[in-house]
């Protein structure tokens, strides 16, 4: 192991767990401020994602498995704090989605962080629809897909380029973090 700067080890547990600690607190925080001054793109279920972007840095720069955790405490939380439960249980089915796929798509070293959030916003939307369509017990809900697509494959971009300026400057673009 070899110290980072000021002789941080960056691979230890208590690192990874104290950045993936402030790593969430940085994804409430965005959560937070989309809910008090939401991004209105005129279209209803279309938001930003801001959190998102975290959660992708988290998935590069972390691994698998405290991405995944910050993801799924900012749901829960965020939730809680902001939205309530029924928002938060459309959150969890489509931030859940979103993840497994960013997940295998970044594993699959075939996908920029950009195509990866891309495929991330979609699957999210498709996730969260999957569910309304489960609580209203009609398919037709499905006829709304194509805007939400558009809508999570734009966001997913503006986030994955995001993304990727973040991970190039801290030198962890295409690492092979995700694998752990």
């Amino acid at each position: 192991m070899t110290g980072g700067r000021n002789g941080v080890q960056k691979n230890t547990t208590a690192y990874r767990v104290a950045v993936s600690s402030v790593l969430t607190a940085l994804a409430m925080i965005f959560s937070y401020i989309e809910a008090i001054l939401p991004f209105n793109f005129g279209i209803p279920g279309i938001k930003l994602g801001l959190s998102n972007l975290v959660v992708l840095t988290a998935l590069y720069t972390l691994g698998a498995g405290y991405a995944f955790a910050v993801n799924l405490t900012r749901i829960v939380l965020s939730g809680l704090l902001f939205s309530g439960v029924s928002a938060m249980l459309y959150s969890l089915a489509g931030g859940m989605f979103s993840f497994l796929v960013m997940l295998l798509l970044a594993r699959s070293d075939w996908f920029s962080p950009a195509g990866v959030s891309m495929a991330g916003g979609v699957a999210h939307n498709l996730g969260q629809i999957t569910l309304a369509a489960l609580v209203t017990s009609t398919a037709k809900i499905y006829l709304y897909l194509p805007v939400l697509m558009i809508s999570g494959t734009v966001t997913g971009l503006v986030l994955g380029i995001a993304a990727s300026l973040i991970l190039e400057r801290m030198g962890y673009l295409q690492r092979d973090v995700v694998s752990e």
